[in-house]
């Protein structure tokens, strides 16, 4: 995942701050000198680490902040607002035409995940927006592009125009856009050839393109893997084309964050989405102060919940909220639940969104097997319809046969049922609003996550029972939601 390196190096400076009463002017050097280094390990660029740095200074070492009340704290909120003043203070949306419709152009060098950016892109304005997209296939150049279009375009049922790889890029345009005004599509996308490098030949066919299709947008598609050279990169195409923002690619990858750091300062363009993960959905509008508390390992609760909520059935979600509250939640609910989740994406990042986890020593032993979800969805399906629907059948011999239908150890078995009894329980207090006998009951039965995933390695403790307050608590409040909304109709 990205930031971890530059999250415990920046996490490890500000720990040096905190339990003092006083921070002093050599305290404050010490931890300047660390984030630097930090900064510059992530590879972000020297002149942004250079003016971060002394940006950071300036405001922390002032009299107040230095003999207030927790400098430290006031420090760490200083270095959090520098961070997302340099990624750019807030979200900046897609521009949008007028009227329909609207054209983006689409940048970038190989390799960068343009293509599949588009597809992406587009495909959620089609989810969000109900809109109509059109993808525009005009890069003749790469081997098999156009056919990557037209399989992403038919998975996601979105229309690609293509006349294949003899025609000129820009009559494919000028032909591709008349169509979508045919067609009266909401979004019309121009998927360009890239290079493995910025060259002249490059540029001008893209300057051309964009002077013929005139877009409301040109974004540009960068490798966060790249560090530097995605900043130099992005400069670069800057310079010779109108762009309007950056789209920020494999941030899920072994990448050291510092493109994401960079651009902004580099370029002055914003970066308005990143991608992070293979799916369709796998692509996320850049919120800068949500990215400055993730790389602090603060969190990053908004996230999780819009993930959440996306990503959950509403109606089901609410129908399993009722059987919560009701205390009949079962085996078939349980199920679900965890398909839900798994939908949201890998758990090991799921978890560091929560404040206080990305930083977490317990989480940097954490390995989440898929198989494990696998596991204790084979021992439901080896349950009978009546034990799925009511567990308190599921007895001594019962269990032995769970066992071997599933082909599973006998302990693995009672473990899951005695968390899924704890469990039920719990959410029957969160969800009937009593928060504070649900706290003192996960404190008495010293829950941990390890136990529902099949002992995956999870520590338990005060960790797994922040995991579990955090989740049951937002379905509480998912709960509370929906019936408000029923009472308003």
């Amino acid at each position: 995942m990205a930031f971890e390196n530059l999250t415990e190096r920046l996490s490890k400076a500000m720990k040096n701050l905190t339990g003092r009463g006083r921070v002093s002017e050599e305290d404050l050097r010490a931890t300047m000198r660390e984030i630097r280094l930090a900064l510059l390990e992530a590879d972000v660029n020297y002149g942004t680490v250079k003016k971060f740095v002394a940006n950071v200074r300036e405001k922390a070492s002032g009299a107040d902040i230095l003999e207030g009340l927790n400098p430290a704290q006031q420090i760490v909120k200083i270095v959090n607002d520098e961070l997302t003043a340099t990624m750019g203070e807030e979200a900046v949306p897609l521009n949008k035409s007028p009227k329909i419709p609207t054209i983006i152009m689409m940048a970038g060098l190989q390799g960068a995940g343009k293509t599949t950016t588009v597809a992406k892109l587009a495909y959620k304005l089609k989810q969000e927006q109900h809109a109509r997209p059109l993808l525009i296939a005009a890069d003749v150049y790469r081997p098999a592009a156009i056919d990557q279009l037209e399989i992403l375009g038919r998975d996601l049922e979105i229309p690609v125009f293509q006349i294949g790889t003899d025609v000129d890029p820009r009559e494919i345009v000028r032909q591709g856009l008349a169509q979508g005004i045919a067609n009266k599509n909401d979004y019309i996308f121009i998927d360009t050839a890239g290079r493995l490098q910025i060259d002249e030949e490059l540029m001008q066919e893209l300057k051309d393109i964009a002077n013929i299709a005139q877009p409301n947008e040109i974004l540009l598609t960068v490798d966060a893997m790249t560090g530097q050279n995605a900043a130099e990169t992005a400069k670069g195409f800057s310079e010779a084309l109108d762009l309007t923002g950056v789209v920020l690619t494999k941030l899920d990858g072994d990448t050291r964050g510092g493109a994401a750091l960079s651009i902004r300062d580099v370029t002055g363009k914003p970066i308005k989405f990143i991608g992070q993960g293979e799916k369709p959905t796998d692509l996320d509008v850049f919120y800068p102060e949500r990215m400055a508390s993730r790389i602090l390992g603060m969190g990053d609760v908004l996230t999780l919940i819009e993930k959440a909520q996306r990503d959950f059935d509403e109606e089901a979600q609410a129908k399993q909220l009722e059987k919560m509250r009701q205390n009949t939640f079962d085996f078939n609910d349980f199920v679900a639940q965890l398909k839900q989740v798994q939908s949201m994406g890998p758990m090991e990042d799921l978890l560091k969104m929560i404040p206080g986890m990305a930083n977490n020593p317990a989480l940097a032993n954490v390995n989440i097997d898929a198989k494990q979800f696998s596991h204790l969805e084979a021992i439901v399906s080896s349950m009978t319809p009546a034990e799925r629907e009511d567990p308190d059948l599921i007895n001594p011999s019962r269990r032995r046969r769970l066992a071997a239908g599933a082909g599973r150890p006998i302990v693995e078995v009672n473990r899951m049922i005695k968390q899924f009894d704890q469990m039920r329980k719990m959410m029957n207090q969160a969800t009937n609003g009593n928060f504070g006998g649900m706290d003192k009951m996960m404190g008495g039965a010293g829950l941990d996550m390890s136990a529902m995933m099949g002992g995956g390695g999870m520590p338990s403790g005060n960790f797994g029972q922040k995991v579990q307050n955090f989740a049951i608590k937002q379905a509480a409040r998912r709960l509370q939601k929906a019936k408000k909304k029923r009472g308003k109709k």
